[in-house]
């Protein structure tokens, strides 16, 4: 009890008016790690299907852990080297060695003074934005020709010391779905206030999504249906109440090669706070970001819980956010004998377990198919925290949290542990 009292305090400390204490100093990630043993090629080559994209299982189980964390890891920066190879022209790395929007950088907290310093030294405004539902400002600033996105991170910031520099960084979906098929987008229905939110590609029409969903497009070309955003939002459609006030469904990738970035996250988060969402569930990965950490906790201050999954990546991968946040909750995934998935981040706080593996969701042909990954666990755990929590309110924060808490059967040692945090919900959810 001490440690959920410990959480809950916590939780709420992160909710009151920043006027009420001294600002929090978030934690960065460092560059990126040098790839592992190159001997381990074989053995990262054959764990992916290359037809399917799911994890051969039978490969990852038989891994030492040493071995599974070198094989992670290296898949892990293989991934995002390939990704900024195969989109140069929309992306480059930030000082962190993280893969961001090129050429932009978002600050928060400037000063009219510093705003002018640094126009007169070449940096140009691609827009000045206030996140509605937020009450957020930021501006956009474009590099200077020919000047890397780390150099003029450090530059922009030399200018404007009291603000937040940070590139547009980009986020990840932290689970393996077939890759998307043309599929019709599902049609959007209006739902009231109060309905549960989502974060991540476009919703496709399927016979297990049975509930209104409404989405709207905070990328290039979005909505656009993704297997990703589909096989979420049959989980959630599985497991809410028939009396559901629906899904608000946000497409933070549609069809931009830069698409999931910070701004996107932001903007989606600020469009549900206008529509009073309790409960948020967000499926991506990616480095601590200036311009996201403002989002959050604007959006945690409004009574917004944020439900998110702390990643596949390995237990040799660095925190991820937006799980590794203060006062939002981190969810890890188990298989069929409730036994963690060794893909699982460990470094990122986990709070809840739910079902990772042995479940099945909607694909964008149509079909069912398997699901394995943290992407699906945190869903069932945020559709479970809606019933505690239907209307956002900070007052009942902790007994809603609370309530989740009973609602759990403890695994591993004994108590709130690091692996399985204070325990799995929703052991029978998920199709399967």
């Amino acid at each position: 009890m001490k440690t959920t009292v410990k959480w809950v305090v916590a939780l709420l400390y992160m909710l009151l008016p920043a006027a009420a204490f001294p600002q929090l100093t978030l934690p960065t990630v460092g560059p990126a790690l040098q790839l592992p043993d190159p001997a381990l090629g074989d053995i990262s080559d054959s764990l992916i299907d290359p037809v399917s994209g799911m994890v051969n299982v039978r490969v990852l189980e038989r891994l030492s852990r040493s071995e599974l964390k070198s094989v992670l890891n290296r898949l892990r920066i293989d991934r995002l080297n390939q990704f900024v190879r195969d989109n140069r022209d929309y992306v480059e790395r930030d000082r962190n060695g993280d893969p961001a929007v090129r050429g932009v950088l978002i600050v928060t907290g400037i000063s009219g003074a510093s705003l002018e310093r640094a126009q007169k030294e070449g940096f140009q405004i691609l827009e000045r934005t206030e996140i509605e539902g937020l009450d957020l400002n930021y501006v956009k600033f474009a590099t200077r020709p020919d000047k890397s996105l780390k150099s003029e991170q450090n530059q922009l910031q030399k200018l404007a010391r009291e603000a937040e520099v940070s590139a547009d960084n980009i986020y990840f979906t932290s689970g393996t779905t077939p890759p998307a098929t043309n599929a019709a987008l599902l049609a959007n229905s209006k739902v009231r206030s109060g309905a549960m939110g989502l974060i991540d590609g476009g919703v496709a029409r399927h016979r297990a999504i049975t509930m209104p969903v409404e989405q709207r497009g905070f990328a290039k070309g979005a909505p656009v249906a993704s297997s990703h955003g589909t096989a979420i939002a049959s989980l959630i459609s599985g497991s809410l109440n028939p009396d559901t006030r629906g899904l608000l469904a946000a497409d933070i990738y549609g069809s931009d090669p830069a698409g999931g970035n910070a701004t996107a996250i932001a903007r989606a988060l600020g469009w549900m706070a206008q529509r009073n969402v309790p409960v948020v569930t967000v499926s991506l990965v990616g480095p601590d970001n200036g311009l996201l950490a403002r989002a959050i906790k604007a959006a945690q201050q409004n009574g917004m819980l944020i439900v998110a999954a702390v990643g596949n990546d390995g237990p040799a991968a660095p925190p991820r956010y937006p799980a590794a946040y203060k006062g939002v909750i981190g969810v890890t995934g188990v298989d069929q004998h409730e036994h963690a998935l060794p893909e699982a981040g460990i470094a990122t706080p986990v709070d809840f377990a739910a079902p990772g593996a042995g479940i099945k969701g909607a694909s964008t042909d149509g079909k069912l198919v398997a699901l394995r990954g943290t992407s699906y666990a945190a869903p069932l755990v945020a559709a479970r925290l809606l019933s505690f929590y239907p209307v956002a309110n900070i007052s009942q924060i902790k007994s809603a949290v609370s309530g989740l808490i009973r609602d759990a059967k403890d695994l591993g040692k004994k108590g709130p542990d690091k692996i399985y945090g204070n325990g799995l919900i929703c052991s029978k959810c998920g199709l399967r």
